[in-house]
């Protein structure tokens, strides 16, 4: 492979070690300090590819691409940027750059996506999406290393209708990161619809879905448009995919293969032209072993997948975060905080097994709850040792401590509530939590007394007609232990 490769950086450092690694591997370099000399290289049809700073003394590098491409649509620009964050993936992609690589970055991916660019066949530039406007806030915060691979992955996607499968903890911002494909790819114009699975009884799934037509069923008194319908020409979110019944697994494989559904007592099919978002907490894999999720919807769903990590993986980041929660604080009217260096490094040592979303209700905490401007360690210790994790670990100073089961459910409807924000859950969450506590409990007595239901009604307290109906009406699987 060889080549001319243009180099533009105001950091004479770094021209020196581009310089030295793409010359040993093969290729003519030439490097500047400023974006003027570039654009006259590149306008008299110099160079094989650019590898740009976004920042230069005399031009930005977002506002030269655009004249780049104009002026040499097939020429490669690699961007690379020490600023790290989600909009700088973003607007390198929008202006038509080849690829972005944020500082600190490794040589060997470096003279890899050279050689990747230079031997692509020059074709018409991919399509772009018209630029975001500088100073817009960033739907996803965080330098970390685990995050630079997330915007650049979400990058590439912009321009595509890829499904996309997002694994993640709760807490982690996978919705956060849905809308984000959405909001700046190529269906923004299009509506984004949300849907969790895991908030809507099973026996309304389909229509919730697909939608449903008058007289379909008892109280269904008109026609409904379904989340297909809604989302059509835009992107649709399903969340905790994991918890959608086997019916209606049925159903989307069906969508998938075939781009069309049937409403639920419709006849006449219906084309849908959607981008599927899907998400998940779960091992999919593993319930797919357990009979539990479709082996041929997991393949069609996880085209593209997507694992956010968990905040424990991206600790550097949490400043960052909390800076962001803080701003948004003042914004709705609380008053200024910042955080002393010893109360990151509390946070920073705190486990988080919530992820961001429960830094954010932390961050909230702090800023209406104290008077003082700086928040220090002695405040986020007192926070946190109010909210005590569910069991202190072995050798950290004292014996576990298991949460009790009223604790676990409190703890479970607090978050499951905050997911709403200042909106309520969908009716029916009586229902919806008592189906959810005996499903396990069920499956667990009959896993105890090994699948003998006799034993199990015993256990339970009920006789084992009502033994019977709940493990009909619940689907629990029957599945023995392996003696």
């Amino acid at each position: 492979m060889s080549g001319t490769i243009l180099v533009a950086d105001d950091d004479g450092a770094i021209r020196t070690v581009l310089n030295q690694a793409l010359s040993r591997a093969g290729f003519d370099v030439r490097c500047t300090s400023n974006a003027a000399t570039l654009w006259n290289w590149i306008d008299q049809g110099e160079g094989d590819l650019v590898i740009t700073d976004v920042i230069m003394p005399d031009e930005n590098a977002f506002e030269l691409l655009p004249r780049v491409k104009k002026r040499r649509p097939d020429l490669p620009v690699v961007v690379i940027s020490a600023q790290n964050t989600f909009m700088t993936a973003i607007r390198a992609s929008e202006r038509g750059a080849y690829e972005y690589l944020p500082k600190p970055f490794d040589l060997k991916e470096l003279i890899n996506v050279v050689g990747r660019a230079l031997s692509e066949p020059r074709g018409k530039a991919p399509e772009r999406i018209h630029p975001s406007a500088d100073g817009e806030p960033m739907p996803l915060v965080g330098r970390s290393a685990a995050m630079q691979d997330i915007y650049r992955v979400l990058a590439r996607l912009m321009q595509t209708d890829l499904t996309v499968l997002i694994h993640g903890e709760s807490g982690t911002g996978k919705e956060l990161v849905a809308r984000a494909l959405h909001d700046y790819g190529k269906r923004r114009k299009g509506p984004f619809v949300a849907i969790n699975m895991a908030a809507i009884p099973k026996e309304l799934i389909e229509a919730e879905l697909f939608g449903y037509e008058k007289g379909a069923f008892t109280g269904a008194t008109s026609r409904h448009a379904g989340r297909f319908e809604q989302a059509e020409g835009g992107t649709l979110f399903l969340d905790e995919i994991g918890d959608m019944p086997m019916e209606a697994q049925t159903r989307l494989l069906r969508v998938l293969q075939e781009g069309e559904y049937t409403t639920v007592g419709g006849r006449a099919p219906i084309r849908t032209n959607v981008r599927i978002v899907a998400a998940t907490n779960r091992d999919l894999r593993q319930w797919i072993g357990q009979g539990l999720f479709r082996e041929d919807l997991y393949f069609r769903l996880n085209v593209v997948p997507l694992r956010l990590p968990p905040l424990r993986e991206r600790k550097e980041d949490i400043a960052d975060l909390a800076r962001h929660f803080f701003h948004q604080c003042e914004s709705e009217g609380l008053p200024a905080k910042r955080l002393d260096n010893d109360a990151i490094a509390a946070l920073q040592a705190h486990r988080w097994s919530g992820n961001v979303r429960e830094l954010e209700n932390l961050v909230r905490r702090l800023a209406a709850l104290y008077p003082e401007d700086v928040i220090n360690r002695a405040h986020i210790e007192h926070e946190l040792d109010d909210q005590s994790t569910p069991a202190t670990p072995a050798g950290a100073g004292g014996p576990a401590q298991a949460e009790t089961l009223q604790e676990s459910v409190e703890r479970h409807l607090n978050d499951y509530f905050a997911e709403f924000g200042a909106s309520l859950p969908p009716p029916g969450l009586y229902h919806r939590i008592m189906r959810d506590v005996e499903y396990p409990l069920v499956s667990a007595a009959l896993a105890a007394t090994r699948g003998n239901q006799i034993k199990a009604a015993e256990l339970l307290g009920v006789n084992r007609n009502t033994l019977r109906k709940k493990i009909r009406d619940l689907d629990v699987r029957m599945i023995r232990p392996v003696r």
